[in-house]
């Protein structure tokens, strides 16, 4: 059987929802001021973003852990580039994994390249449609 997942969504303002999961986390989404929104969540296309750093981020720990490196902290910087169309997509996607700790850059880069091509079901959802590149760096 395949697996299942579900959040509620419900909204709390003029354009502001939030959003919980089976197990009672939440997300927010919120949109711009011009629309009535306060700022105070992501936009849609911003959760998508964090969704795909989140998605490689655990598959980047989990292979550095078997791999027995180091990695004391990870951050990511997304950097998503839409089309000047309507719906506005993304075309272009590009990550930037800093990693922190006594790590071997190539043993990073590799976890990096499995996750984006082979684990992520976000990366892998979106690749059809979206260039995806990352890259590797030690803070």
């Amino acid at each position: 059987m395949a697996a299942r997942m579900k959040i509620k969504l419900v909204q709390t303002g003029p354009v502001k929802f939030v959003a919980r999961n089976a197990a009672g986390a939440i997300g927010v989404i919120d949109g711009p001021t011009d629309q009535g929104g306060e700022n105070a969540g992501l936009r849609p296309m911003e959760t998508l973003l964090f969704a795909l750093a989140g998605c490689s981020s655990l598959d980047v720990l989990h292979i550095m852990k078997k791999q027995r490196q180091h990695l004391e902290r990870l951050e990511v910087e997304v950097d998503g580039e839409r089309l000047d169309a309507v719906p506005a997509v993304f075309n272009r996607i590009h990550l930037r994994f800093k990693g922190y700790g006594q790590i071997d850059i190539k043993r990073f880069q590799k976890a990096i390249d499995l996750s984006m091509e082979k684990y992520c079901s976000v990366s892998r959802m979106l690749e059809p449609k979206v260039t995806i590149t990352a890259e590797g760096v030690i803070g």
